[in-house]
């Protein structure tokens, strides 16, 4: 308990001393029309009464405070009435204690600038001296001091109590919150795990309640103290300090508090207008993008991001209508944040632009879809997801690849979806074989090997090219049509279709090979046309010429 108190005298030193001082230092500067060494205070009952600032026929502000002391001090050894007053004369205003002159107030003495003048002056020099003849005289009462120090005493139990009644309401709100939060966030579950980790929110609620008691005790120390010195007359002032103080900044939380709510409403209102705004245009694109509703050049492939746009620009315009009713928002602590902050964003985010705008351009050019089978440079698989910075592939062997969208708009994309109308996907294999094997054979075997998968469709009929002749081989390629979906099911496919092809190809004592030239053989590597049709090739029918209209 002494502790707290030793530590709490300590902080409520650091708001005093401000408080105590700073209303005597700020007008010497304000007002000072000589040196400040040639100023000289008239101090009475530890209140100044007045601050001489001026030369007064050759009397210096020192000379002038000695003089006026020294007839105060006459005026209160006569024991009079001690009643403070001032008028004004044409050298200046005069400031009087019982009728006689105390000490004239001149226009070097004030500052113009401040709107002071040598009425407003001596008026309130006068009102300070009663103040302080009132504290005077309580000072030698022991009657008020008696009371004063009854009040005191009755403070200090109250601010005993008060601590002692914080000191126990922190320990049990200390408890009562761990209790509280270990029994209901370890209800929060999600799939019957749970999703909250109490210890972490403990340990936030506590350091929250200790800065919640510690400002309450600080609060009350200070009105303790003001209270108490306020009672003492020789402390008076100084309490008198500590609640202005006080009122001051309650007064300036107060005034910013009301000067920001008007601009809080607009905020409000513009943030609801926008988020009204957004619930309806997400609700039509919705729409579109589910195919019930058909509108111009939106199809369900580009609404989606169509009202990803459409929302960032609407908040971004909304952010833009607010920001000027923030709080604090015209001054240069939050331009300057927001100088920064957009400086950070514009050199940081150059890449996320430029993956942002790559997936725009993949989406409205509709290159790709979700559920498509692709080739994009050298990977293969089917869409997952095409998202705004990336796309993902999952591929027939349990791989999921994530390729970003400025390198996906720089590759080649294959599409096997979209070379036939309907489920399913294309899907090709080649082969290179030697010129000494009939062409016509190599598309019959390919186009067997094809036919006895079941899910290869029948319709389009499976087809063999011969995309190049190169300088030991024809290199064949066959196309099919997969029926199957999945990207599982299509490598399996491929799988089973060049087990096929080699079986096909073994059948019929055809080597699948790719010879390279060493040397010239003894004959030409030719195929005599007795041998083009061999099986399992069929030649065509002729139609003999006499049959011939």
């Amino acid at each position: 308990m002494f502790a707290q108190c030793r530590l709490l005298f300590a902080l409520l030193l650091l708001l005093v001393l401000p408080a105590a001082y700073s209303a005597d230092l700020l007008p010497t500067v304000a007002k000072t029309e000589a040196p400040a060494s040639a100023q000289t205070p008239l101090t009475f009952a530890n209140r100044t009464i007045f601050v001489f600032r001026s030369v007064l026929t050759g009397y210096s502000p020192a000379d002038r405070a000695e003089g006026a002391r020294k007839r105060l001090d006459s005026a209160i050894a006569r024991e009079g009435a001690l009643q403070a007053g001032s008028r004004n004369i044409a050298e200046g205003s005069q400031v009087l204690l019982d009728g006689q002159l105390l000490f004239l107030v001149t226009a070097a003495d004030v500052n113009p600038l401040a709107g002071d003048t040598t009425e407003s002056v001596a008026a309130a020099a006068a009102a300070e001296l009663n103040k302080a003849l009132n504290e005077h005289r309580e000072l030698n009462s022991l009657h008020y001091l008696l009371i004063a120090a009854a009040f005191c005493a009755a403070a200090t139990l109250t601010y005993a109590v008060l601590l002692a009644g914080l000191t126990r309401l922190h320990r049990w709100a200390g408890q009562r919150s761990v209790h509280l939060l270990s029994t209901h966030l370890g209800k929060v579950r999600f799939k019957n795990v749970r999703v909250l980790d109490a210890e972490h929110y403990t340990v936030f609620v506590r350091h929250l309640i200790n800065l919640l008691v510690w400002s309450l005790r600080l609060i009350a120390t200070y009105v303790w103290a003001a209270f108490v010195l306020g009672k003492v007359p020789y402390t008076r002032s100084w309490g008198e300090r500590l609640e202005d103080y006080l009122l001051d900044i309650a007064g300036t939380v107060g005034q910013s508090i009301l000067n920001a709510l008007p601009g809080l409403v607009l905020v409000l209102v513009i943030a609801i207008l926008a988020r009204l705004v957004v619930l309806t245009s997400a609700s039509f694109f919705q729409r579109v993008e589910s195919g019930e509703l058909h509108f111009g050049w939106l199809d369900p492939d580009t609404a989606g991001p169509t009202r990803r746009i459409v929302t960032v620009v609407i908040w971004l315009f909304a952010l833009a209508m607010a920001y000027p009713y923030l709080p604090g928002a015209q001054t240069a602590a939050f331009q300057g944040v927001s100088v920064l902050v957009g400086l950070m964003v514009s050199i940081g985010a150059s890449s996320i632009v430029g993956q942002g705008a790559s997936g725009l351009i993949l989406m409205y050019a509709r290159a790709l879809r979700k559920g498509e089978y692709v080739r994009i440079g050298e990977t293969e698989g089917t869409v997952v997801e095409l998202g705004l910075f990336e796309i993902r592939l999952r591929t027939g062997l349990g791989e999921e690849i994530t390729l970003p969208n400025a390198w996906v708009l720089s590759q080649t994309t294959k599409n096997y979806s979209r070379a036939y109308p309907g489920t399913g996907f294309v899907l090709d294999t080649t082969v290179t074989i030697g010129y000494a094997t009939p062409w016509r054979q190599v598309h019959a075997m390919l186009e067997l090997a094809a036919s006895r998968i079941d899910d290869i469709a029948d319709t389009p009929k499976p087809y063999v090219m011969q995309v190049a002749l190169q300088d030991y081989y024809v290199e064949y390629r066959l196309v099919a049509y997969a029926t199957v979906q999945t990207p599982r099911r299509r490598a399996e496919v491929l799988n089973r279709l060049h087990q096929q092809v080699v079986d096909v190809f073994n059948e019929f004592n055809v080597q699948i090979m790719s010879p390279h030239y060493i040397s010239d053989p003894a004959e030409p590597q030719v195929v005599p046309k007795a041998q083009w049709h061999m099986a399992p090739a069929t030649a065509p029918i002729e139609v003999p010429t006499d049959d011939l209209p």
